[in-house]
């Protein structure tokens, strides 16, 4: 076994736990919003658990990543990908260790590996096709 299958299985067991003794628990197949991330960890953790995930890198105050959100937030609802939300100027260390230099900047990853980083805002067909190639 991987060192990535065994951490799944971990994280995954302890979402079992937490979901036995009462937690709220978001499993991967069940995400249909975009998930805003709290930290570095919190982003590190959404990865490891594998699958398609869609990092969006944004600030409030940025036009265009006002004019993508409702298309990250479709993508959320309509594939199977993980979207993740990440606030440049909240979390202004993941985005320097991300190396975002402008936003929107995202990044996708696929079964725990970066596979792609895009700057500006792309079209959601684009970024569908994109996704799907990855699922």
């Amino acid at each position: 076994m991987s060192d990535r299958d065994r951490i799944r299985r971990e994280k995954l067991e302890e979402l079992r736990e937490k979901a036995a003794d009462g937690g709220s628990v978001e499993t991967v197949e069940g995400r249909s919003e975009p998930i805003h991330v709290e930290s570095a960890d919190h982003l590190d953790e959404l990865v490891a658990e594998g699958g398609v995930v869609l990092a969006d890198f944004y600030a409030d105050w940025c036009g265009p990543c006002k004019m993508l959100e409702p298309i990250v937030e479709d993508l959320a609802a309509e594939t199977d990908a993980t979207v993740a939300k990440i606030d440049v100027d909240r979390l202004q260390q993941l985005a320097q260790r991300y190396r975002v230099q402008g936003v929107p900047t995202m990044y996708l990853f696929a079964d725990g590996e970066q596979v792609e980083q895009m700057v500006g805002a792309r079209q959601r067909g684009d970024l569908r096709a994109l996704i799907e190639q990855y699922a």
